[in-house]
Formats: C-alpha cells, structure tokens, sequence
C-alpha cells in the first residue's frame, strides 16, 4: 500500500488583536463511531501556526477528526475574557478526511464572543 501524501494543517488568528494567536493549545481526535483518542497536542508559535502538520504526511487516514482548540485559556493569557464563565473555552471543530492525499488546512478565526472556520488551503 503507497504511502498517504496529504497532511493536516491549521492556523490560528485572534481577530479581537489583528495578530496570530501565539502559545494556544490544540487536541487533535480521530472518532470512530462513538470512540474518541486523542492522537496528538500542539501549540501554535508566533505565527499562529503549528510547527508542524497536525496530522503530518504518512499518517493521513480517512476518516472523522475533531481538533479542539483551547481558546478560552489563550484568551485569559491575553486579557480577553474576564467573565466567568467563559463565552467561549474549548471550540471543538470535527472534519471529515475523504482524500488521505490531500491537504486539509483548518484553520481557526477567533475573537472572545465568536469564531469561524472553513477549509483552506
């Protein structure tokens, strides 16, 4: 069986600052029916981005996928959400892969009252 090229990416923009959102933590699940493990984390560097794909070449399957972001801790660190409870704390975004080789870029808008995604490229 060849090898899978395509690979997952995601991006992370605090639209409330006009910059990349910086030191977030992402979650990364693959579902299967009603189970969900956890494959891997990362954190988003300066540029909003993660170092590397989330899901990287060799390791896309098709399949469902959730990627949670942890957007209520990174809104603390930069002073945006003061109110208890949070509007927003973790933002689950599931995604479905069809094409294992192709690249599927997730990437994630974010204020303190609102976000939106779509597939990039």
């Amino acid at each position: 069986m060849a090898e899978a090229e395509g690979y997952v990416t995601t991006h992370v923009l605090d639209a409330a600052r006009g910059c990349p959102a910086e030191g977030m933590t992402i979650e990364l699940y693959r579902l299967d029916g009603d189970s969900r493990a956890l494959v891997r984390t990362v954190v988003t560097n300066d540029d909003g981005r993660t170092d590397g794909p989330v899901i990287p070449k060799g390791e896309s399957a098709v399949g469902t996928y959730e990627l949670v972001f942890h957007a209520g801790a990174y809104l603390d660190a930069a002073g945006l959400a003061t109110e208890a409870p949070k509007f927003l704390d973790l933002i689950p975004i599931r995604f479905g892969v069809a094409d294992p080789a192709a690249h599927y870029h997730v990437p994630l808008l974010l204020s303190p009252y609102s976000y939106s995604t779509y597939r990039g490229s």
